[in-house]
């Protein structure tokens, strides 16, 4: 398989139009197509369906556009490495985060990446845990931060923090509420939760179902956002971390009880893809990464000493 073929198909597929790609890439439409089309020859599949509007992957294309853009990352890597200098870091980094963290983390640690490594460029991108974890193994991503992930061998974890869990409720003029909440009491309340496979509810399910609670899933909602806006409106409650609501447009509204007898901690990983080595620069945007998190995200956080060793992450650093 042609790199440079390769690349044209990406783009292609990626902006949806030949026409845009050969102007990204600075060729002619009737190179780009030709260089598609021997593709398409090497690999003895279709990969495009043109039409008058431009065009879409076929079954086949969008499974070698996700190789193919890990590969593309991948060459970009070494590429970095060979131009890497000691005192300025160069090349590209590509995190992943939750959506909900993103809005918190991602701002300052752009921001604070520019200002240490002006000669190096970050991306963000937003997915889900389970997603996320499919981008590390397929080289899209260079570090991602997930939430109580299910293991996968392929991955490396290193600790980056743990939050305790709230019940989060409509406020109510008619009585003080409590601070604390027991969790076998929290168990039958209508629930407001993301639908499976959502790391959260996945979780949330894990612990109940440990503790032999019943867990009322009332509403499905993947949306935590909208899961918030529901709480606030009186349809059900949520077990969220308190950053969840701290800039919520909402929050007067609402109510946080932490989740005691047990208390429920969630824990974040930094994941890293074991056949992948990090560079340089991957290594410092992790660094920075962990810093910002501790600052930003854990204004409720638990201290490393009380976090309990997980198995299911095998030896784990913080």
């Amino acid at each position: 398989m042609d790199l440079r073929q390769l690349e044209c198909f990406v783009r292609v597929a990626e902006l949806g139009s030949f026409t845009k790609a050969s102007a990204m890439l600075g060729i002619s439409q009737s190179i780009l197509s030709r260089q598609v089309r021997r593709l398409e020859l090497d690999v003895k599949k279709h990969l495009l369906h043109r039409n008058g509007r431009g065009v879409t992957t076929t079954d086949h294309g969008r499974r070698l556009l996700a190789h193919g853009r890990g590969i593309l990352h991948q060459l970009d890597l070494a590429r970095q490495e060979l131009q890497d200098t000691a005192h300025a870091p160069v090349g590209k980094v590509v995190i992943g985060m939750p959506p909900t963290a993103g809005k918190i983390v991602a701002v300052r640690a752009v921001t604070e990446f520019r200002a240490r490594y002006p000669q190096a460029s970050i991306g963000i991108t937003e997915g889900l845990t389970t997603t996320m974890q499919e981008w590390l193994l397929l080289g899209r991503l260079d570090c991602a931060l997930l939430y109580n992930p299910q293991p996968a061998a392929e991955l490396e974890y290193q600790d980056a923090g743990a939050e305790k869990l709230y019940l989060i409720s409509r406020s109510t003029a008619a009585r003080k509420p409590a601070d604390t909440v027991r969790m076998a009491d929290v168990a039958g309340l209508p629930l407001i939760i993301p639908s499976r496979p959502n790391a959260l509810r996945s979780f949330i399910e894990s612990e109940f179902d440990r503790r032999r609670l019943p867990l009322n899933a009332a509403l499905e909602i993947d949306s935590i956002p909208a899961v918030i806006d529901l709480v606030a409106r009186g349809f059900g409650h949520a077990i969220l971390s308190r950053h969840a609501i701290r800039d919520h447009a909402m929050r007067r509204k609402l109510h946080a009880a932490r989740i005691v007898s047990p208390e429920v901690i969630s824990r974040w990983v930094i994941a890293t893809a074991k056949q992948r080595p990090l560079t340089r620069l991957a290594q410092h945007a992790i660094d920075l990464l962990k810093t910002v998190i501790t600052q930003e995200l854990f204004a409720d956080a638990v201290a490393p000493a009380k976090i309990r060793p997980d198995a299911r992450y095998g030896t784990t650093t913080t």
